[in-house]
This record gives structure tokens, C-alpha cells and sequence, in this order.
């Protein structure tokens, strides 16, 4: 009898066990339900001619970097947060089109779009006189016309490895409008480019309907673009490295413009300075850079479920908020502009 119960009140444990261990791990894997996907995009890449495409130090390519630090990243994030799904923009050296970074992100349904690069800084000009040389002018007219002779220096000038260092983060900016337009208006090239209608749409840059929907995109996105990248900084800061800061960018940054997520780009650290070059191709540098913005994610994910909490509001009810202020917008335009056209 004695046995019995001893044999009963042990499978009792041994189900409350399994019970409570199944119950937390639904509840864990609800917490990450926050952050479903994640898009890490290693910037550039080999081109079909076979060449390198980015920055290049004394001995590498930042492609070479970039792949490098994003392999890393990808491998941390299965390890450390098997829950969130990971694509990969550029999974090989081969380089993937600009246009389609986007679509692979947005087609996805990414939370979060993480692009890799790494920075370079110009050379600095040095200068010195080496030495003078004698040189004949003349002054007056005429008879007057005197021939005289100087001394003028002459230069010697060379270039010196830029001592620029560190990490920074880039955000698409959203604090002025003016430069909001011109970010669009500076993407207008796109339309030069060949096969343009198939790579990115019947997109016209100039219209107030696409200059509307970026505003729009990028204010509903900046606030989280903005936490992620200032937690990303925090990390690269309390591993030593030089913190550069968050920065805004107005023009040339098409995935961060063109996708439908919190992005940021995160510079790694510049090839052009011999020291972040090796430390960037480190085994070393590598690990703690992919460290340090698997922190930030996890902290930014612990923000946003305060946000969310605090806001009694989930991603879906913001995304149908969002889409309606779009069409209202547009809307405005469409009234606006018909107006116009009956005066």
C-alpha cells in the first residue's frame, strides 16, 4: 500500500513538473511572439564580374566583413532565440540586388530589418616644405621693366591612414519633412535603371501620394528604429568600443526607406583604420559585435512589450490605425487636388 502511494504521489510530481514546465514555456515562447522574424541583410557582396562591392582596407572587403559579422549574427540568434524566425537577405558572397533586400524583407513580414556594414573614412592630406626654389617675374612696363627673383617654397604632400574608429547606427530620419522629401527625390535615379518597372514598381518618387506613404512609413516606424539603434549603441559602448552614436539619414539608404519594419543599419566599425580591420576579420570582434545586438534586440523586445502593455494596443491594431491614417491622407490629396481642378 505504502508503495502504491509512494509510486502515485511521485508520478503526481513528475506531472506537475511537466505541467509547469510546458506552462512556461508557453509563456515564453508568448513573449517572444512580440518579434516573430527577423531579417539580417549582409550589405554588398561579390558582383557577377566577380568583383568586390563596398569598402576596402589594406588586406579585405568590407562584403567579406559584412557576411562575416551576419553569419555570426544568424548563428547567435538560433542559439540564443530559436523562437524568432531569421532570413537572410544575402546568405552567400554573391551580392543580392538593393530592390529585392526589400521585397525579401517585406514579403517576410519582418519585425525587424538589421543590416551589416562596415565604415571607411578618406585618407588625411599631410603636407610639409621639402625645400625653395628660385623663380623670375617681372614688374613694370616699358623701360621701366625690371626683372627681379624669389624664393618660393616648394611642397611635399602625402596621404595617412584616417584614425576615424568605432560603431555607429543609422536610422531613416523622420524629424524634418524637407529632408524626408529629399531623401525621396534623391532615390529618383532609381528610374534610370534598367529593367526599373520590374525592380521596384510604378513607383514615381515626385508624387505627393509616395512623398505621403514614405512620411507616413517612416513616422509610424522611427520611434522603434530609434530604441533599437540607441540600445545597439549602448552594447557596442559597454564592450569598449568607440560609440559614434545613433545618426539620422535623410538620403541614400533605399532598404531603410523601402521597408516595411523597424530598420536599422549598423555601421560596424571602419576598415580604412588598420586596428578595427583586424579586430573586425577577428574571430573576437566578430562574436562580440553579433553579441552586442543580440543584447539590444532582447532589451528592445522587452521595451516594446512595455510599450504594448502600457498602451493596451498589439502590432496588428497600430498596423490597422497606421493603414487607415494612410488612406485618410491620400484620401485628402485625392479631394484636394479634384478641388483644384473644378476651380
Amino acid at each position: 500500500m505504502l508503495k502504491q502511494t509512494l509510486i502515485v504521489l511521485s508520478l503526481t510530481v513528475i506531472g506537475i513538473g511537466i505541467f509547469s514546465f510546458t506552462l512556461n514555456r508557453k509563456k515564453s515562447s508568448a513573449k517572444q511572439k512580440i518579434v516573430r522574424t527577423i531579417i539580417v541583410d549582409a550589405g554588398h557582396g561579390i558582383m557577377a564580374n566577380g568583383g568586390h562591392n563596398g569598402a576596402k582596407g589594406a588586406y579585405s572587403y568590407e562584403d567579406e566583413i559584412c557576411l562575416a559579422v551576419s553569419k555570426e549574427l544568424v548563428k547567435m540568434f538560433k542559439e540564443q532565440m530559436p523562437e524568432i524566425k531569421i532570413v537572410e537577405s544575402r546568405p552567400t558572397e554573391k551580392i543580392t540586388a538593393i530592390h529585392r533586400r526589400a521585397e525579401i524583407a517585406n514579403e517576410n513580414k519582418g519585425d525587424l530589418f538589421i543590416c551589416i556594414h562596415v565604415n571607411a573614412a578618406v585618407p588625411k592630406k599631410q603636407t610639409e616644405i621639402s625645400g625653395y626654389k628660385t623663380v623670375t617675374y617681372y614688374e613694370g612696363k616699358g623701360k621701366n621693366r625690371k626683372k627681379k627673383t624669389k624664393r618660393v617654397p616648394i611642397y611635399r604632400t602625402w596621404s595617412i591612414p584616417n584614425p576615424a574608429k568605432g560603431a555607429e547606427t543609422y536610422i531613416c530620419g523622420a524629424h524634418k519633412n524637407d529632408d524626408k522629401e529629399l531623401a525621396v527625390r534623391e532615390n529618383a535615379p532609381m528610374m534610370q535603371e534598367e529593367n526599373y518597372k520590374k525592380n521596384y514598381g510604378d513607383i514615381d518618387p515626385n508624387t505627393p501620394e509616395f512623398i505621403a506613404l514614405s512620411l507616413l512609413k517612416t513616422k509610424q516606424y522611427f520611434k522603434r528604429s530609434a530604441a533599437l539603434a540607441g540600445y545597439v549603441q549602448d552594447e557596442f559602448a559597454k564592450v569598449g568600443r568607440v560609440d559614434r552614436d545613433v545618426r539620422q539619414r535623410q538620403v541614400g539608404i533605399w532598404v531603410l526607406q523601402a521597408t516595411a519594419m523597424p530598420s536599422i543599419l549598423v555601421e560596424t566599425g571602419y576598415i580604412t583604420n588598420r586596428e578595427e580591420e583586424d579586430y573586425l576579420n577577428s574571430k573576437k570582434g566578430q562574436e562580440e559585435t553579433a553579441a552586442c545586438i543580440i543584447k539590444a534586440v532582447k532589451t528592445y523586445i522587452t521595451w516594446l512589450e512595455k510599450q504594448q502593455k502600457e498602451s493596451g494596443n498589439n502590432d496588428n491594431t497600430i498596423k490597422q490605425n497606421n493603414a487607415g491614417n494612410i488612406s485618410s491622407f491620400l484620401q485628402s490629396i485625392e479631394d484636394r487636388e479634384q478641388l483644384n481642378a473644378v476651380k
